[in-house]
């Protein structure tokens, strides 16, 4: 019985971890900036053809989105960026919105190869407003 207790904290634990780590975002003033940018080949086909998306195992997607900090509305945002690897090779992001509802993205897509490290650098503007957001991301060939 104790190992079955035991286990269970174990587990717990765990989930609770990686819901704090799956949470990738950023707070610039009002907005909550989230992020996220995973191959291309865990969106099932149905959906890439609905959104024009190209599934490779060697592209990855990048997807963007902003909401008032308070009431958690999603904003309309210009958004654009590059991404850097670590040769100094930039890419430019272009990034399409896509609204679902009340809910609004923007998604772009990015060439790899496995193993392969970027630095992003994402600019978000809504009129007189801007602000930039860093991260980096490995790539694997799956």
């Amino acid at each position: 019985m104790k190992i079955v207790k035991y286990i269970t904290l174990v587990l717990l634990i765990c989930a609770s971890t990686f819901a704090v780590q799956a949470e990738q975002k950023f707070t610039k003033g009002s907005w909550d900036i989230h992020y996220i940018a995973f191959p291309s080949t865990f969106v099932k086909p149905e959906t890439a053809s609905q959104y024009n998306l190209q599934r490779s195992r060697y592209m990855a997607v990048v997807n963007i989105s902003v909401l008032d900090k308070d009431s958690q509305e999603a904003q309309f945002v210009n958004v654009s960026g590059k991404a850097k690897n670590l040769l100094g090779q930039t890419k430019q992001l272009t990034f399409t919105r896509v609204t679902e509802g009340k809910a609004v993205y923007y998604l772009a897509q990015l060439q790899y190869r496995n193993e392969e490290i970027f630095n992003f650098e994402i600019d978000i503007q809504q009129g007189n407003r801007s602000e930039t957001i860093k991260f980096n991301k490995k790539f694997y060939a799956d």
